[in-house]
């Protein structure tokens, strides 16, 4: 089986990565945790994940039904580290959901008229109309991270996307859209291991890219892009949540309910949505680079 981009993921783990992360993933069985700060040491159970994520399923199912039915706006923003596990994550919010009202934005790179539009421009036609909920896949925030990483944009662009930012988001919140900003962080070789099981996995294979493969010697840079992002676009009226995702079940049950806490919505139970966990979800203070 041919691998992509001629095995670089394996060829950067063999002669690049850290020792210490190479003996991390080496070391390894496939259900523990490999972060070191992570606060759990293996994967959430299966049956104890399964009962969780069955009961959120139809909570998910009455907040669209009541979204629908009071004509609300619910734009969900998705951001992390490549890996991290976002596509994943959005998966699980809409497996039961009606497509109709629930829709995923992924934007592909801008086109020539795109990028001499306003920054923010392409992403007001996404934003959502009564009764829809809308998962960002990513998000404008690719200019306080992986453009400014790569250099796809300057630093004065970057210093005026801080700048709007928080206006732009304020300006949506302040007409009614129920925005949420979620960051999956993921560790390091937690991303690593996840990368080589893609890249041996010709299934997944699309979800691999050249700035996925770039970005692996970037890691300090982006933590550095990561922290200012965090820092600067964090407020009390469109605050960051970070979900610690190096278990992806617990992170996608944190997800769900954070957002599902937040709203009130008709027959919410308590009981199924069951307790947040502050180890796995909560403000950029539990980000950890």
């Amino acid at each position: 089986m041919a691998l992509p981009f001629d095995g670089a993921i394996s060829a950067f783990y063999a002669a690049s990565a850290p020792d210490e992360i190479r003996e991390r993933i080496k070391g390894a069985k496939s259900k523990d945790i490999i972060d070191p700060g992570y606060p759990y040491d293996a994967r959430l159970d299966a049956k104890a994940y399964d009962a969780a994520h069955d009961a959120l399923q139809v909570e998910l199912v009455k907040m669209q039904a009541w979204a629908k039915a009071t004509g609300q706006r619910i734009a969900i923003l998705f951001e992390g580290r490549d890996a991290a596990g976002k596509g994943g994550t959005i998966k699980r919010f809409r497996e039961n959901l009606n497509p109709r009202g629930a829709r995923v934005v992924a934007l592909s790179k801008p086109s020539d008229a795109e990028a001499s539009q306003w920054y923010f421009q392409r992403y007001i036609s996404h934003l959502p109309s009564a009764g829809e909920i809308v998962f960002f896949d990513r998000s404008w925030y690719n200019r306080g991270v992986v453009e400014h990483v790569f250099g796809f944009c300057g630093e004065e662009e970057r210093e005026r996307f801080f700048r709007q930012v928080m206006p732009f988001e304020q300006a949506l919140v302040g007409d009614g859209i129920r925005l949420f900003k979620l960051w999956l962080n993921v560790g390091r070789a937690e991303q690593l291991r996840r990368f080589l099981a893609r890249e041996q996995d010709p299934l997944k294979h699309w979800k691999l890219s050249q700035i996925d493969v770039e970005g692996l010697g970037k890691w300090d840079e982006y933590s550095a892009a990561i922290l200012e992002t965090l820092t600067r676009s964090h407020d009390s009226r469109s605050p960051w949540t970070v979900v610690r995702s190096d278990d992806k079940r617990r992170a996608r049950l944190a997800a769900i309910r954070h957002v599902l806490a937040a709203l009130d919505y008709d027959g919410k139970d308590a009981k199924a949505l069951g307790p947040p966990d502050p180890a796995i979800c909560g403000g950029p203070d539990i980000w950890d680079a």
